[in-house]
C-alpha cells in the first residue's frame, strides 16, 4: 500500500538519502503515472521554493479532472455497449407487441379462409 511506500521513503531519508532521490525511487518502485506526477510536483516545489499547499491544490485539481475524464470515457463506452442488446433483444419484442395485432387483422382480411 502507499503507506508502506511512504514509510520506505521516510526510512531512506533517515538513512541519509536525499529527499529527491528517495522520492524518485518511490516513483520508480510504484510505476503509477499519478504517483510519478505527484513526485515530480513535490521535487519541483522543493527546488523552486514555491508554496507546497498551493502546489498540492493544483495537483489535486488536475487529478480530479483526469478522474472525471476517465469516468466520462467509461460512460461513453457503456452507452455503445448497450446499443447491441437493445437492438437484438428489446426492439424485436417491441415490434411484436406493437405490430402483432395489426398483422393479425391484415391476415384476417386478406385470408378469410384461414379463420375457423
Amino acid at each position: 500500500a502507499m503507506s508502506e511506500e511512504f514509510d520506505i521513503v521516510n526510512r531512506e531519508m533517515i538513512a541519509g538519502k536525499p529527499r529527491q532521490e528517495a522520492l524518485r525511487a518511490l516513483a520508480d518502485r510504484t510505476g503509477v503515472e499519478d504517483v510519478k506526477s505527484f513526485v515530480a510536483m513535490l521535487i519541483q516545489t522543493e527546488k523552486l521554493g514555491t508554496s507546497l499547499s498551493q502546489s498540492l491544490r493544483v495537483h489535486a485539481d488536475s487529478l480530479r479532472t483526469k478522474r472525471r475524464q476517465r469516468a466520462e470515457e467509461a460512460a461513453a463506452k457503456t452507452t455503445i455497449k448497450l446499443v447491441f442488446p437493445l437492438v437484438l433483444l428489446l426492439f424485436p419484442a417491441l415490434f411484436i407487441v406493437l405490430l402483432g395485432p395489426g398483422v393479425i387483422q391484415v391476415f384476417k382480411v386478406l385470408f378469410p379462409v384461414l379463420q375457423r
